[in-house]
């Protein structure tokens, strides 16, 4: 029989922990109410002890995310009545305030940390509990370092704060060290114990990466009766971050014949949650990571997207519309196969072609490939029209289309402190376009020269820049999202020269414009 467990979202707490990813009380909040449309069942909105604006932001969060009665807001507390009254005047704005107490459960916690025995710091934490239930009727309690704990003094910690009120039990593997048997293992005795001794106290888990083992030791709890998990979004957190939520919850999603589990996660909002985490704080998302990365459904092998052609399931286990991305993308690079280049050709309109005039212009396919390392539409248009003239045929099939697409001839871009400036030259049509702008930095005016030169308004939504390759002539990748008449484009383009990258970038964002929009009707 299925059954639900609980998420619990930390990013805003334990995420926030990374270095240099500090949000601002206008970011926490909008992470929050995204974390609410993404329908969390719990948001850690912080630390408030910490500092004055951690505990303004918590206090605002409850206020103005924690309205309804379906989400709770909690914040965390160290076992010391000043924190835990922190985090109570933060929280207790909320429909439903909770407070978190952590405090640690292993050998080496008491001994190095604390400088305690074990049956102090469990006399510690019993207080701790008693007095937050003076102050809330919900309260959760976390051992600490658990999964390196001895199992007989966690058990009589555990024992001890459910008795003293705890209505939720977190069972941290603080420091990734557990594996997914074992972590498995100690929730299933936890799990029997505990429901004898109180069936209402929930169940739940906390763990962390640091031998890459996070999101498997969180489902290894939830076959093994976990009722609550703890993760951030795109597995951020102290240092290698922390289980993934998007991860955790699509695992179970996929195999839930295996999980027999289901969360109220709104898995459509999981792509618009994980960019604005990654744009606030900061943290580009590896692009091969699991759910969120940029290459989890872009597909770039021949052998792959045959497959995909002819049947999704072959190498596709989710679809990427139930995470909010528009569908999966076939990347076209000297990988591809024919295969995906005809179809490509054919979703153009484009598919008139003999064996043998395919092959040759696979070949020129091929050789732009090489080149470019990702080929556009645009481009299979430049390379139709320019195999039929090579070969002195009318094509009416392609209308000439490709003179309707942009091309970047040159640039010079000025920055300055005061007024930085850009002039641009482009190509169309065997014209010469020009463009000239200011902005408030050097791509900024480049972008505006690029529109002020093709007269369309385009407005840029994201920019991102990375280095993929060392040394003096590394190759700078730049990524854009742009927006025109309501609808979204993504581009790239990669030069030693950022500058040029970023023209081109644009350049590529603006041919799929044309392609949608303003090319004439064959």
């Amino acid at each position: 029989m299925s059954r639900k467990f609980w998420v619990f979202d930390t990013t805003l707490r334990d995420g926030e922990q990374v270095p240099g990813a500090k949000l601002n009380l206008y970011e926490k909040l909008e992470v929050a109410k995204q974390l609410k449309k993404l329908q969390v069942d719990m948001i850690e909105a912080g630390f408030p002890s910490s500092s004055t604006g951690d505990f303004n932001a918590v206090k605002e969060i409850a206020r103005k995310v924690g309205n309804s009665d379906d989400l709770i807001i909690t914040a965390l507390a160290r076992a010391v009545k000043s924190d835990i009254e922190a985090v109570y005047n933060s929280v207790k704005y909320a429909e439903n305030p909770l407070i978190h107490i952590v405090l640690g459960a292993s050998d080496i916690h008491a001994e190095k940390k604390f400088g305690k025995s074990k049956s102090q710091l469990l006399d510690i934490g019993v207080d701790a509990v008693k007095f937050a239930k003076t102050l809330l009727p919900e309260v959760q309690y976390s051992t600490e370092d658990a999964s390196r704990a001895d199992f007989e003094y966690l058990w009589q910690t555990i024992e001890a704060v459910v008795k003293a009120g705890a209505t939720i039990i977190n069972v941290p593997d603080t420091v990734g060290f557990a594996e997914p048997e074992e972590f498995g293992g100690l929730i299933y005795k936890i799990n029997d114990r505990l429901k004898n001794l109180n069936d209402n106290v929930l169940l739940s888990v906390h763990c962390h990466n640091d031998l890459g083992m996070a999101t498997a030791n969180t489902l290894a709890a939830i076959k093994n009766g976990a009722d609550k998990v703890e993760c951030t979004i795109n597995g951020i957190g102290e240092r290698a971050g922390n289980a993934s939520l998007e991860e955790v919850v699509m695992a179970v999603h996929t195999r839930a014949e295996i999980y027999q589990a289901y969360t109220n996660v709104n898995t459509m909002e999981i792509m618009n949650t994980s960019r604005m985490v990654s744009e606030f704080m900061g943290l580009d998302v590896q692009v091969n990571k699991a759910i969120t990365g940029e290459n989890a459904f872009a597909h770039s092998s021949g052998i792959h997207q045959d497959g995909l052609i002819k049947s999704r399931d072959t190498y596709e286990i989710i679809n990427p519309i139930d995470i909010g991305l528009d569908d999966m993308e076939l990347v076209l690079t000297a990988r591809s196969g024919r295969h995906a280049v005809k179809t490509a050709f054919k979703q153009l309109g484009m598919n008139q072609f003999t064996n043998t005039e395919f092959e040759e212009i696979f070949t020129d396919f091929l050789e732009l490939a090489d080149a470019k390392k990702e080929v556009y539409n645009h481009d299979l248009y430049v390379i139709i029209e320019n195999y039929y003239k090579k070969k002195n045929k009318d094509n009416e099939n392609m209308n000439h289309f490709s003179s309707n697409f942009y091309e970047l001839v040159d640039l010079q871009v000025i920055s300055n402190a005061k007024f930085p400036s850009a002039n641009v030259e482009l190509k169309k049509a065997g014209q010469t376009l020009t463009g000239s702008a200011v902005g408030s930095g050097p791509i900024d005016a480049l972008y505006s020269a690029i529109m002020d030169g093709c007269e369309l308004d385009i407005k840029l939504i994201q920019y991102d820049i990375r280095s993929i390759s060392k040394g003096k002539e590394a190759l700078g990748k730049v990524k854009i999202q742009v927006e025109y008449k309501g609808e979204t484009y993504i581009a790239k383009a990669s030069d030693t020269d950022i500058l040029k990258a970023s023209a081109d970038a644009y350049i590529n964002a603006i041919n799929s414009i044309v392609i949608d929009h303003l090319l004439p009707v064959s």
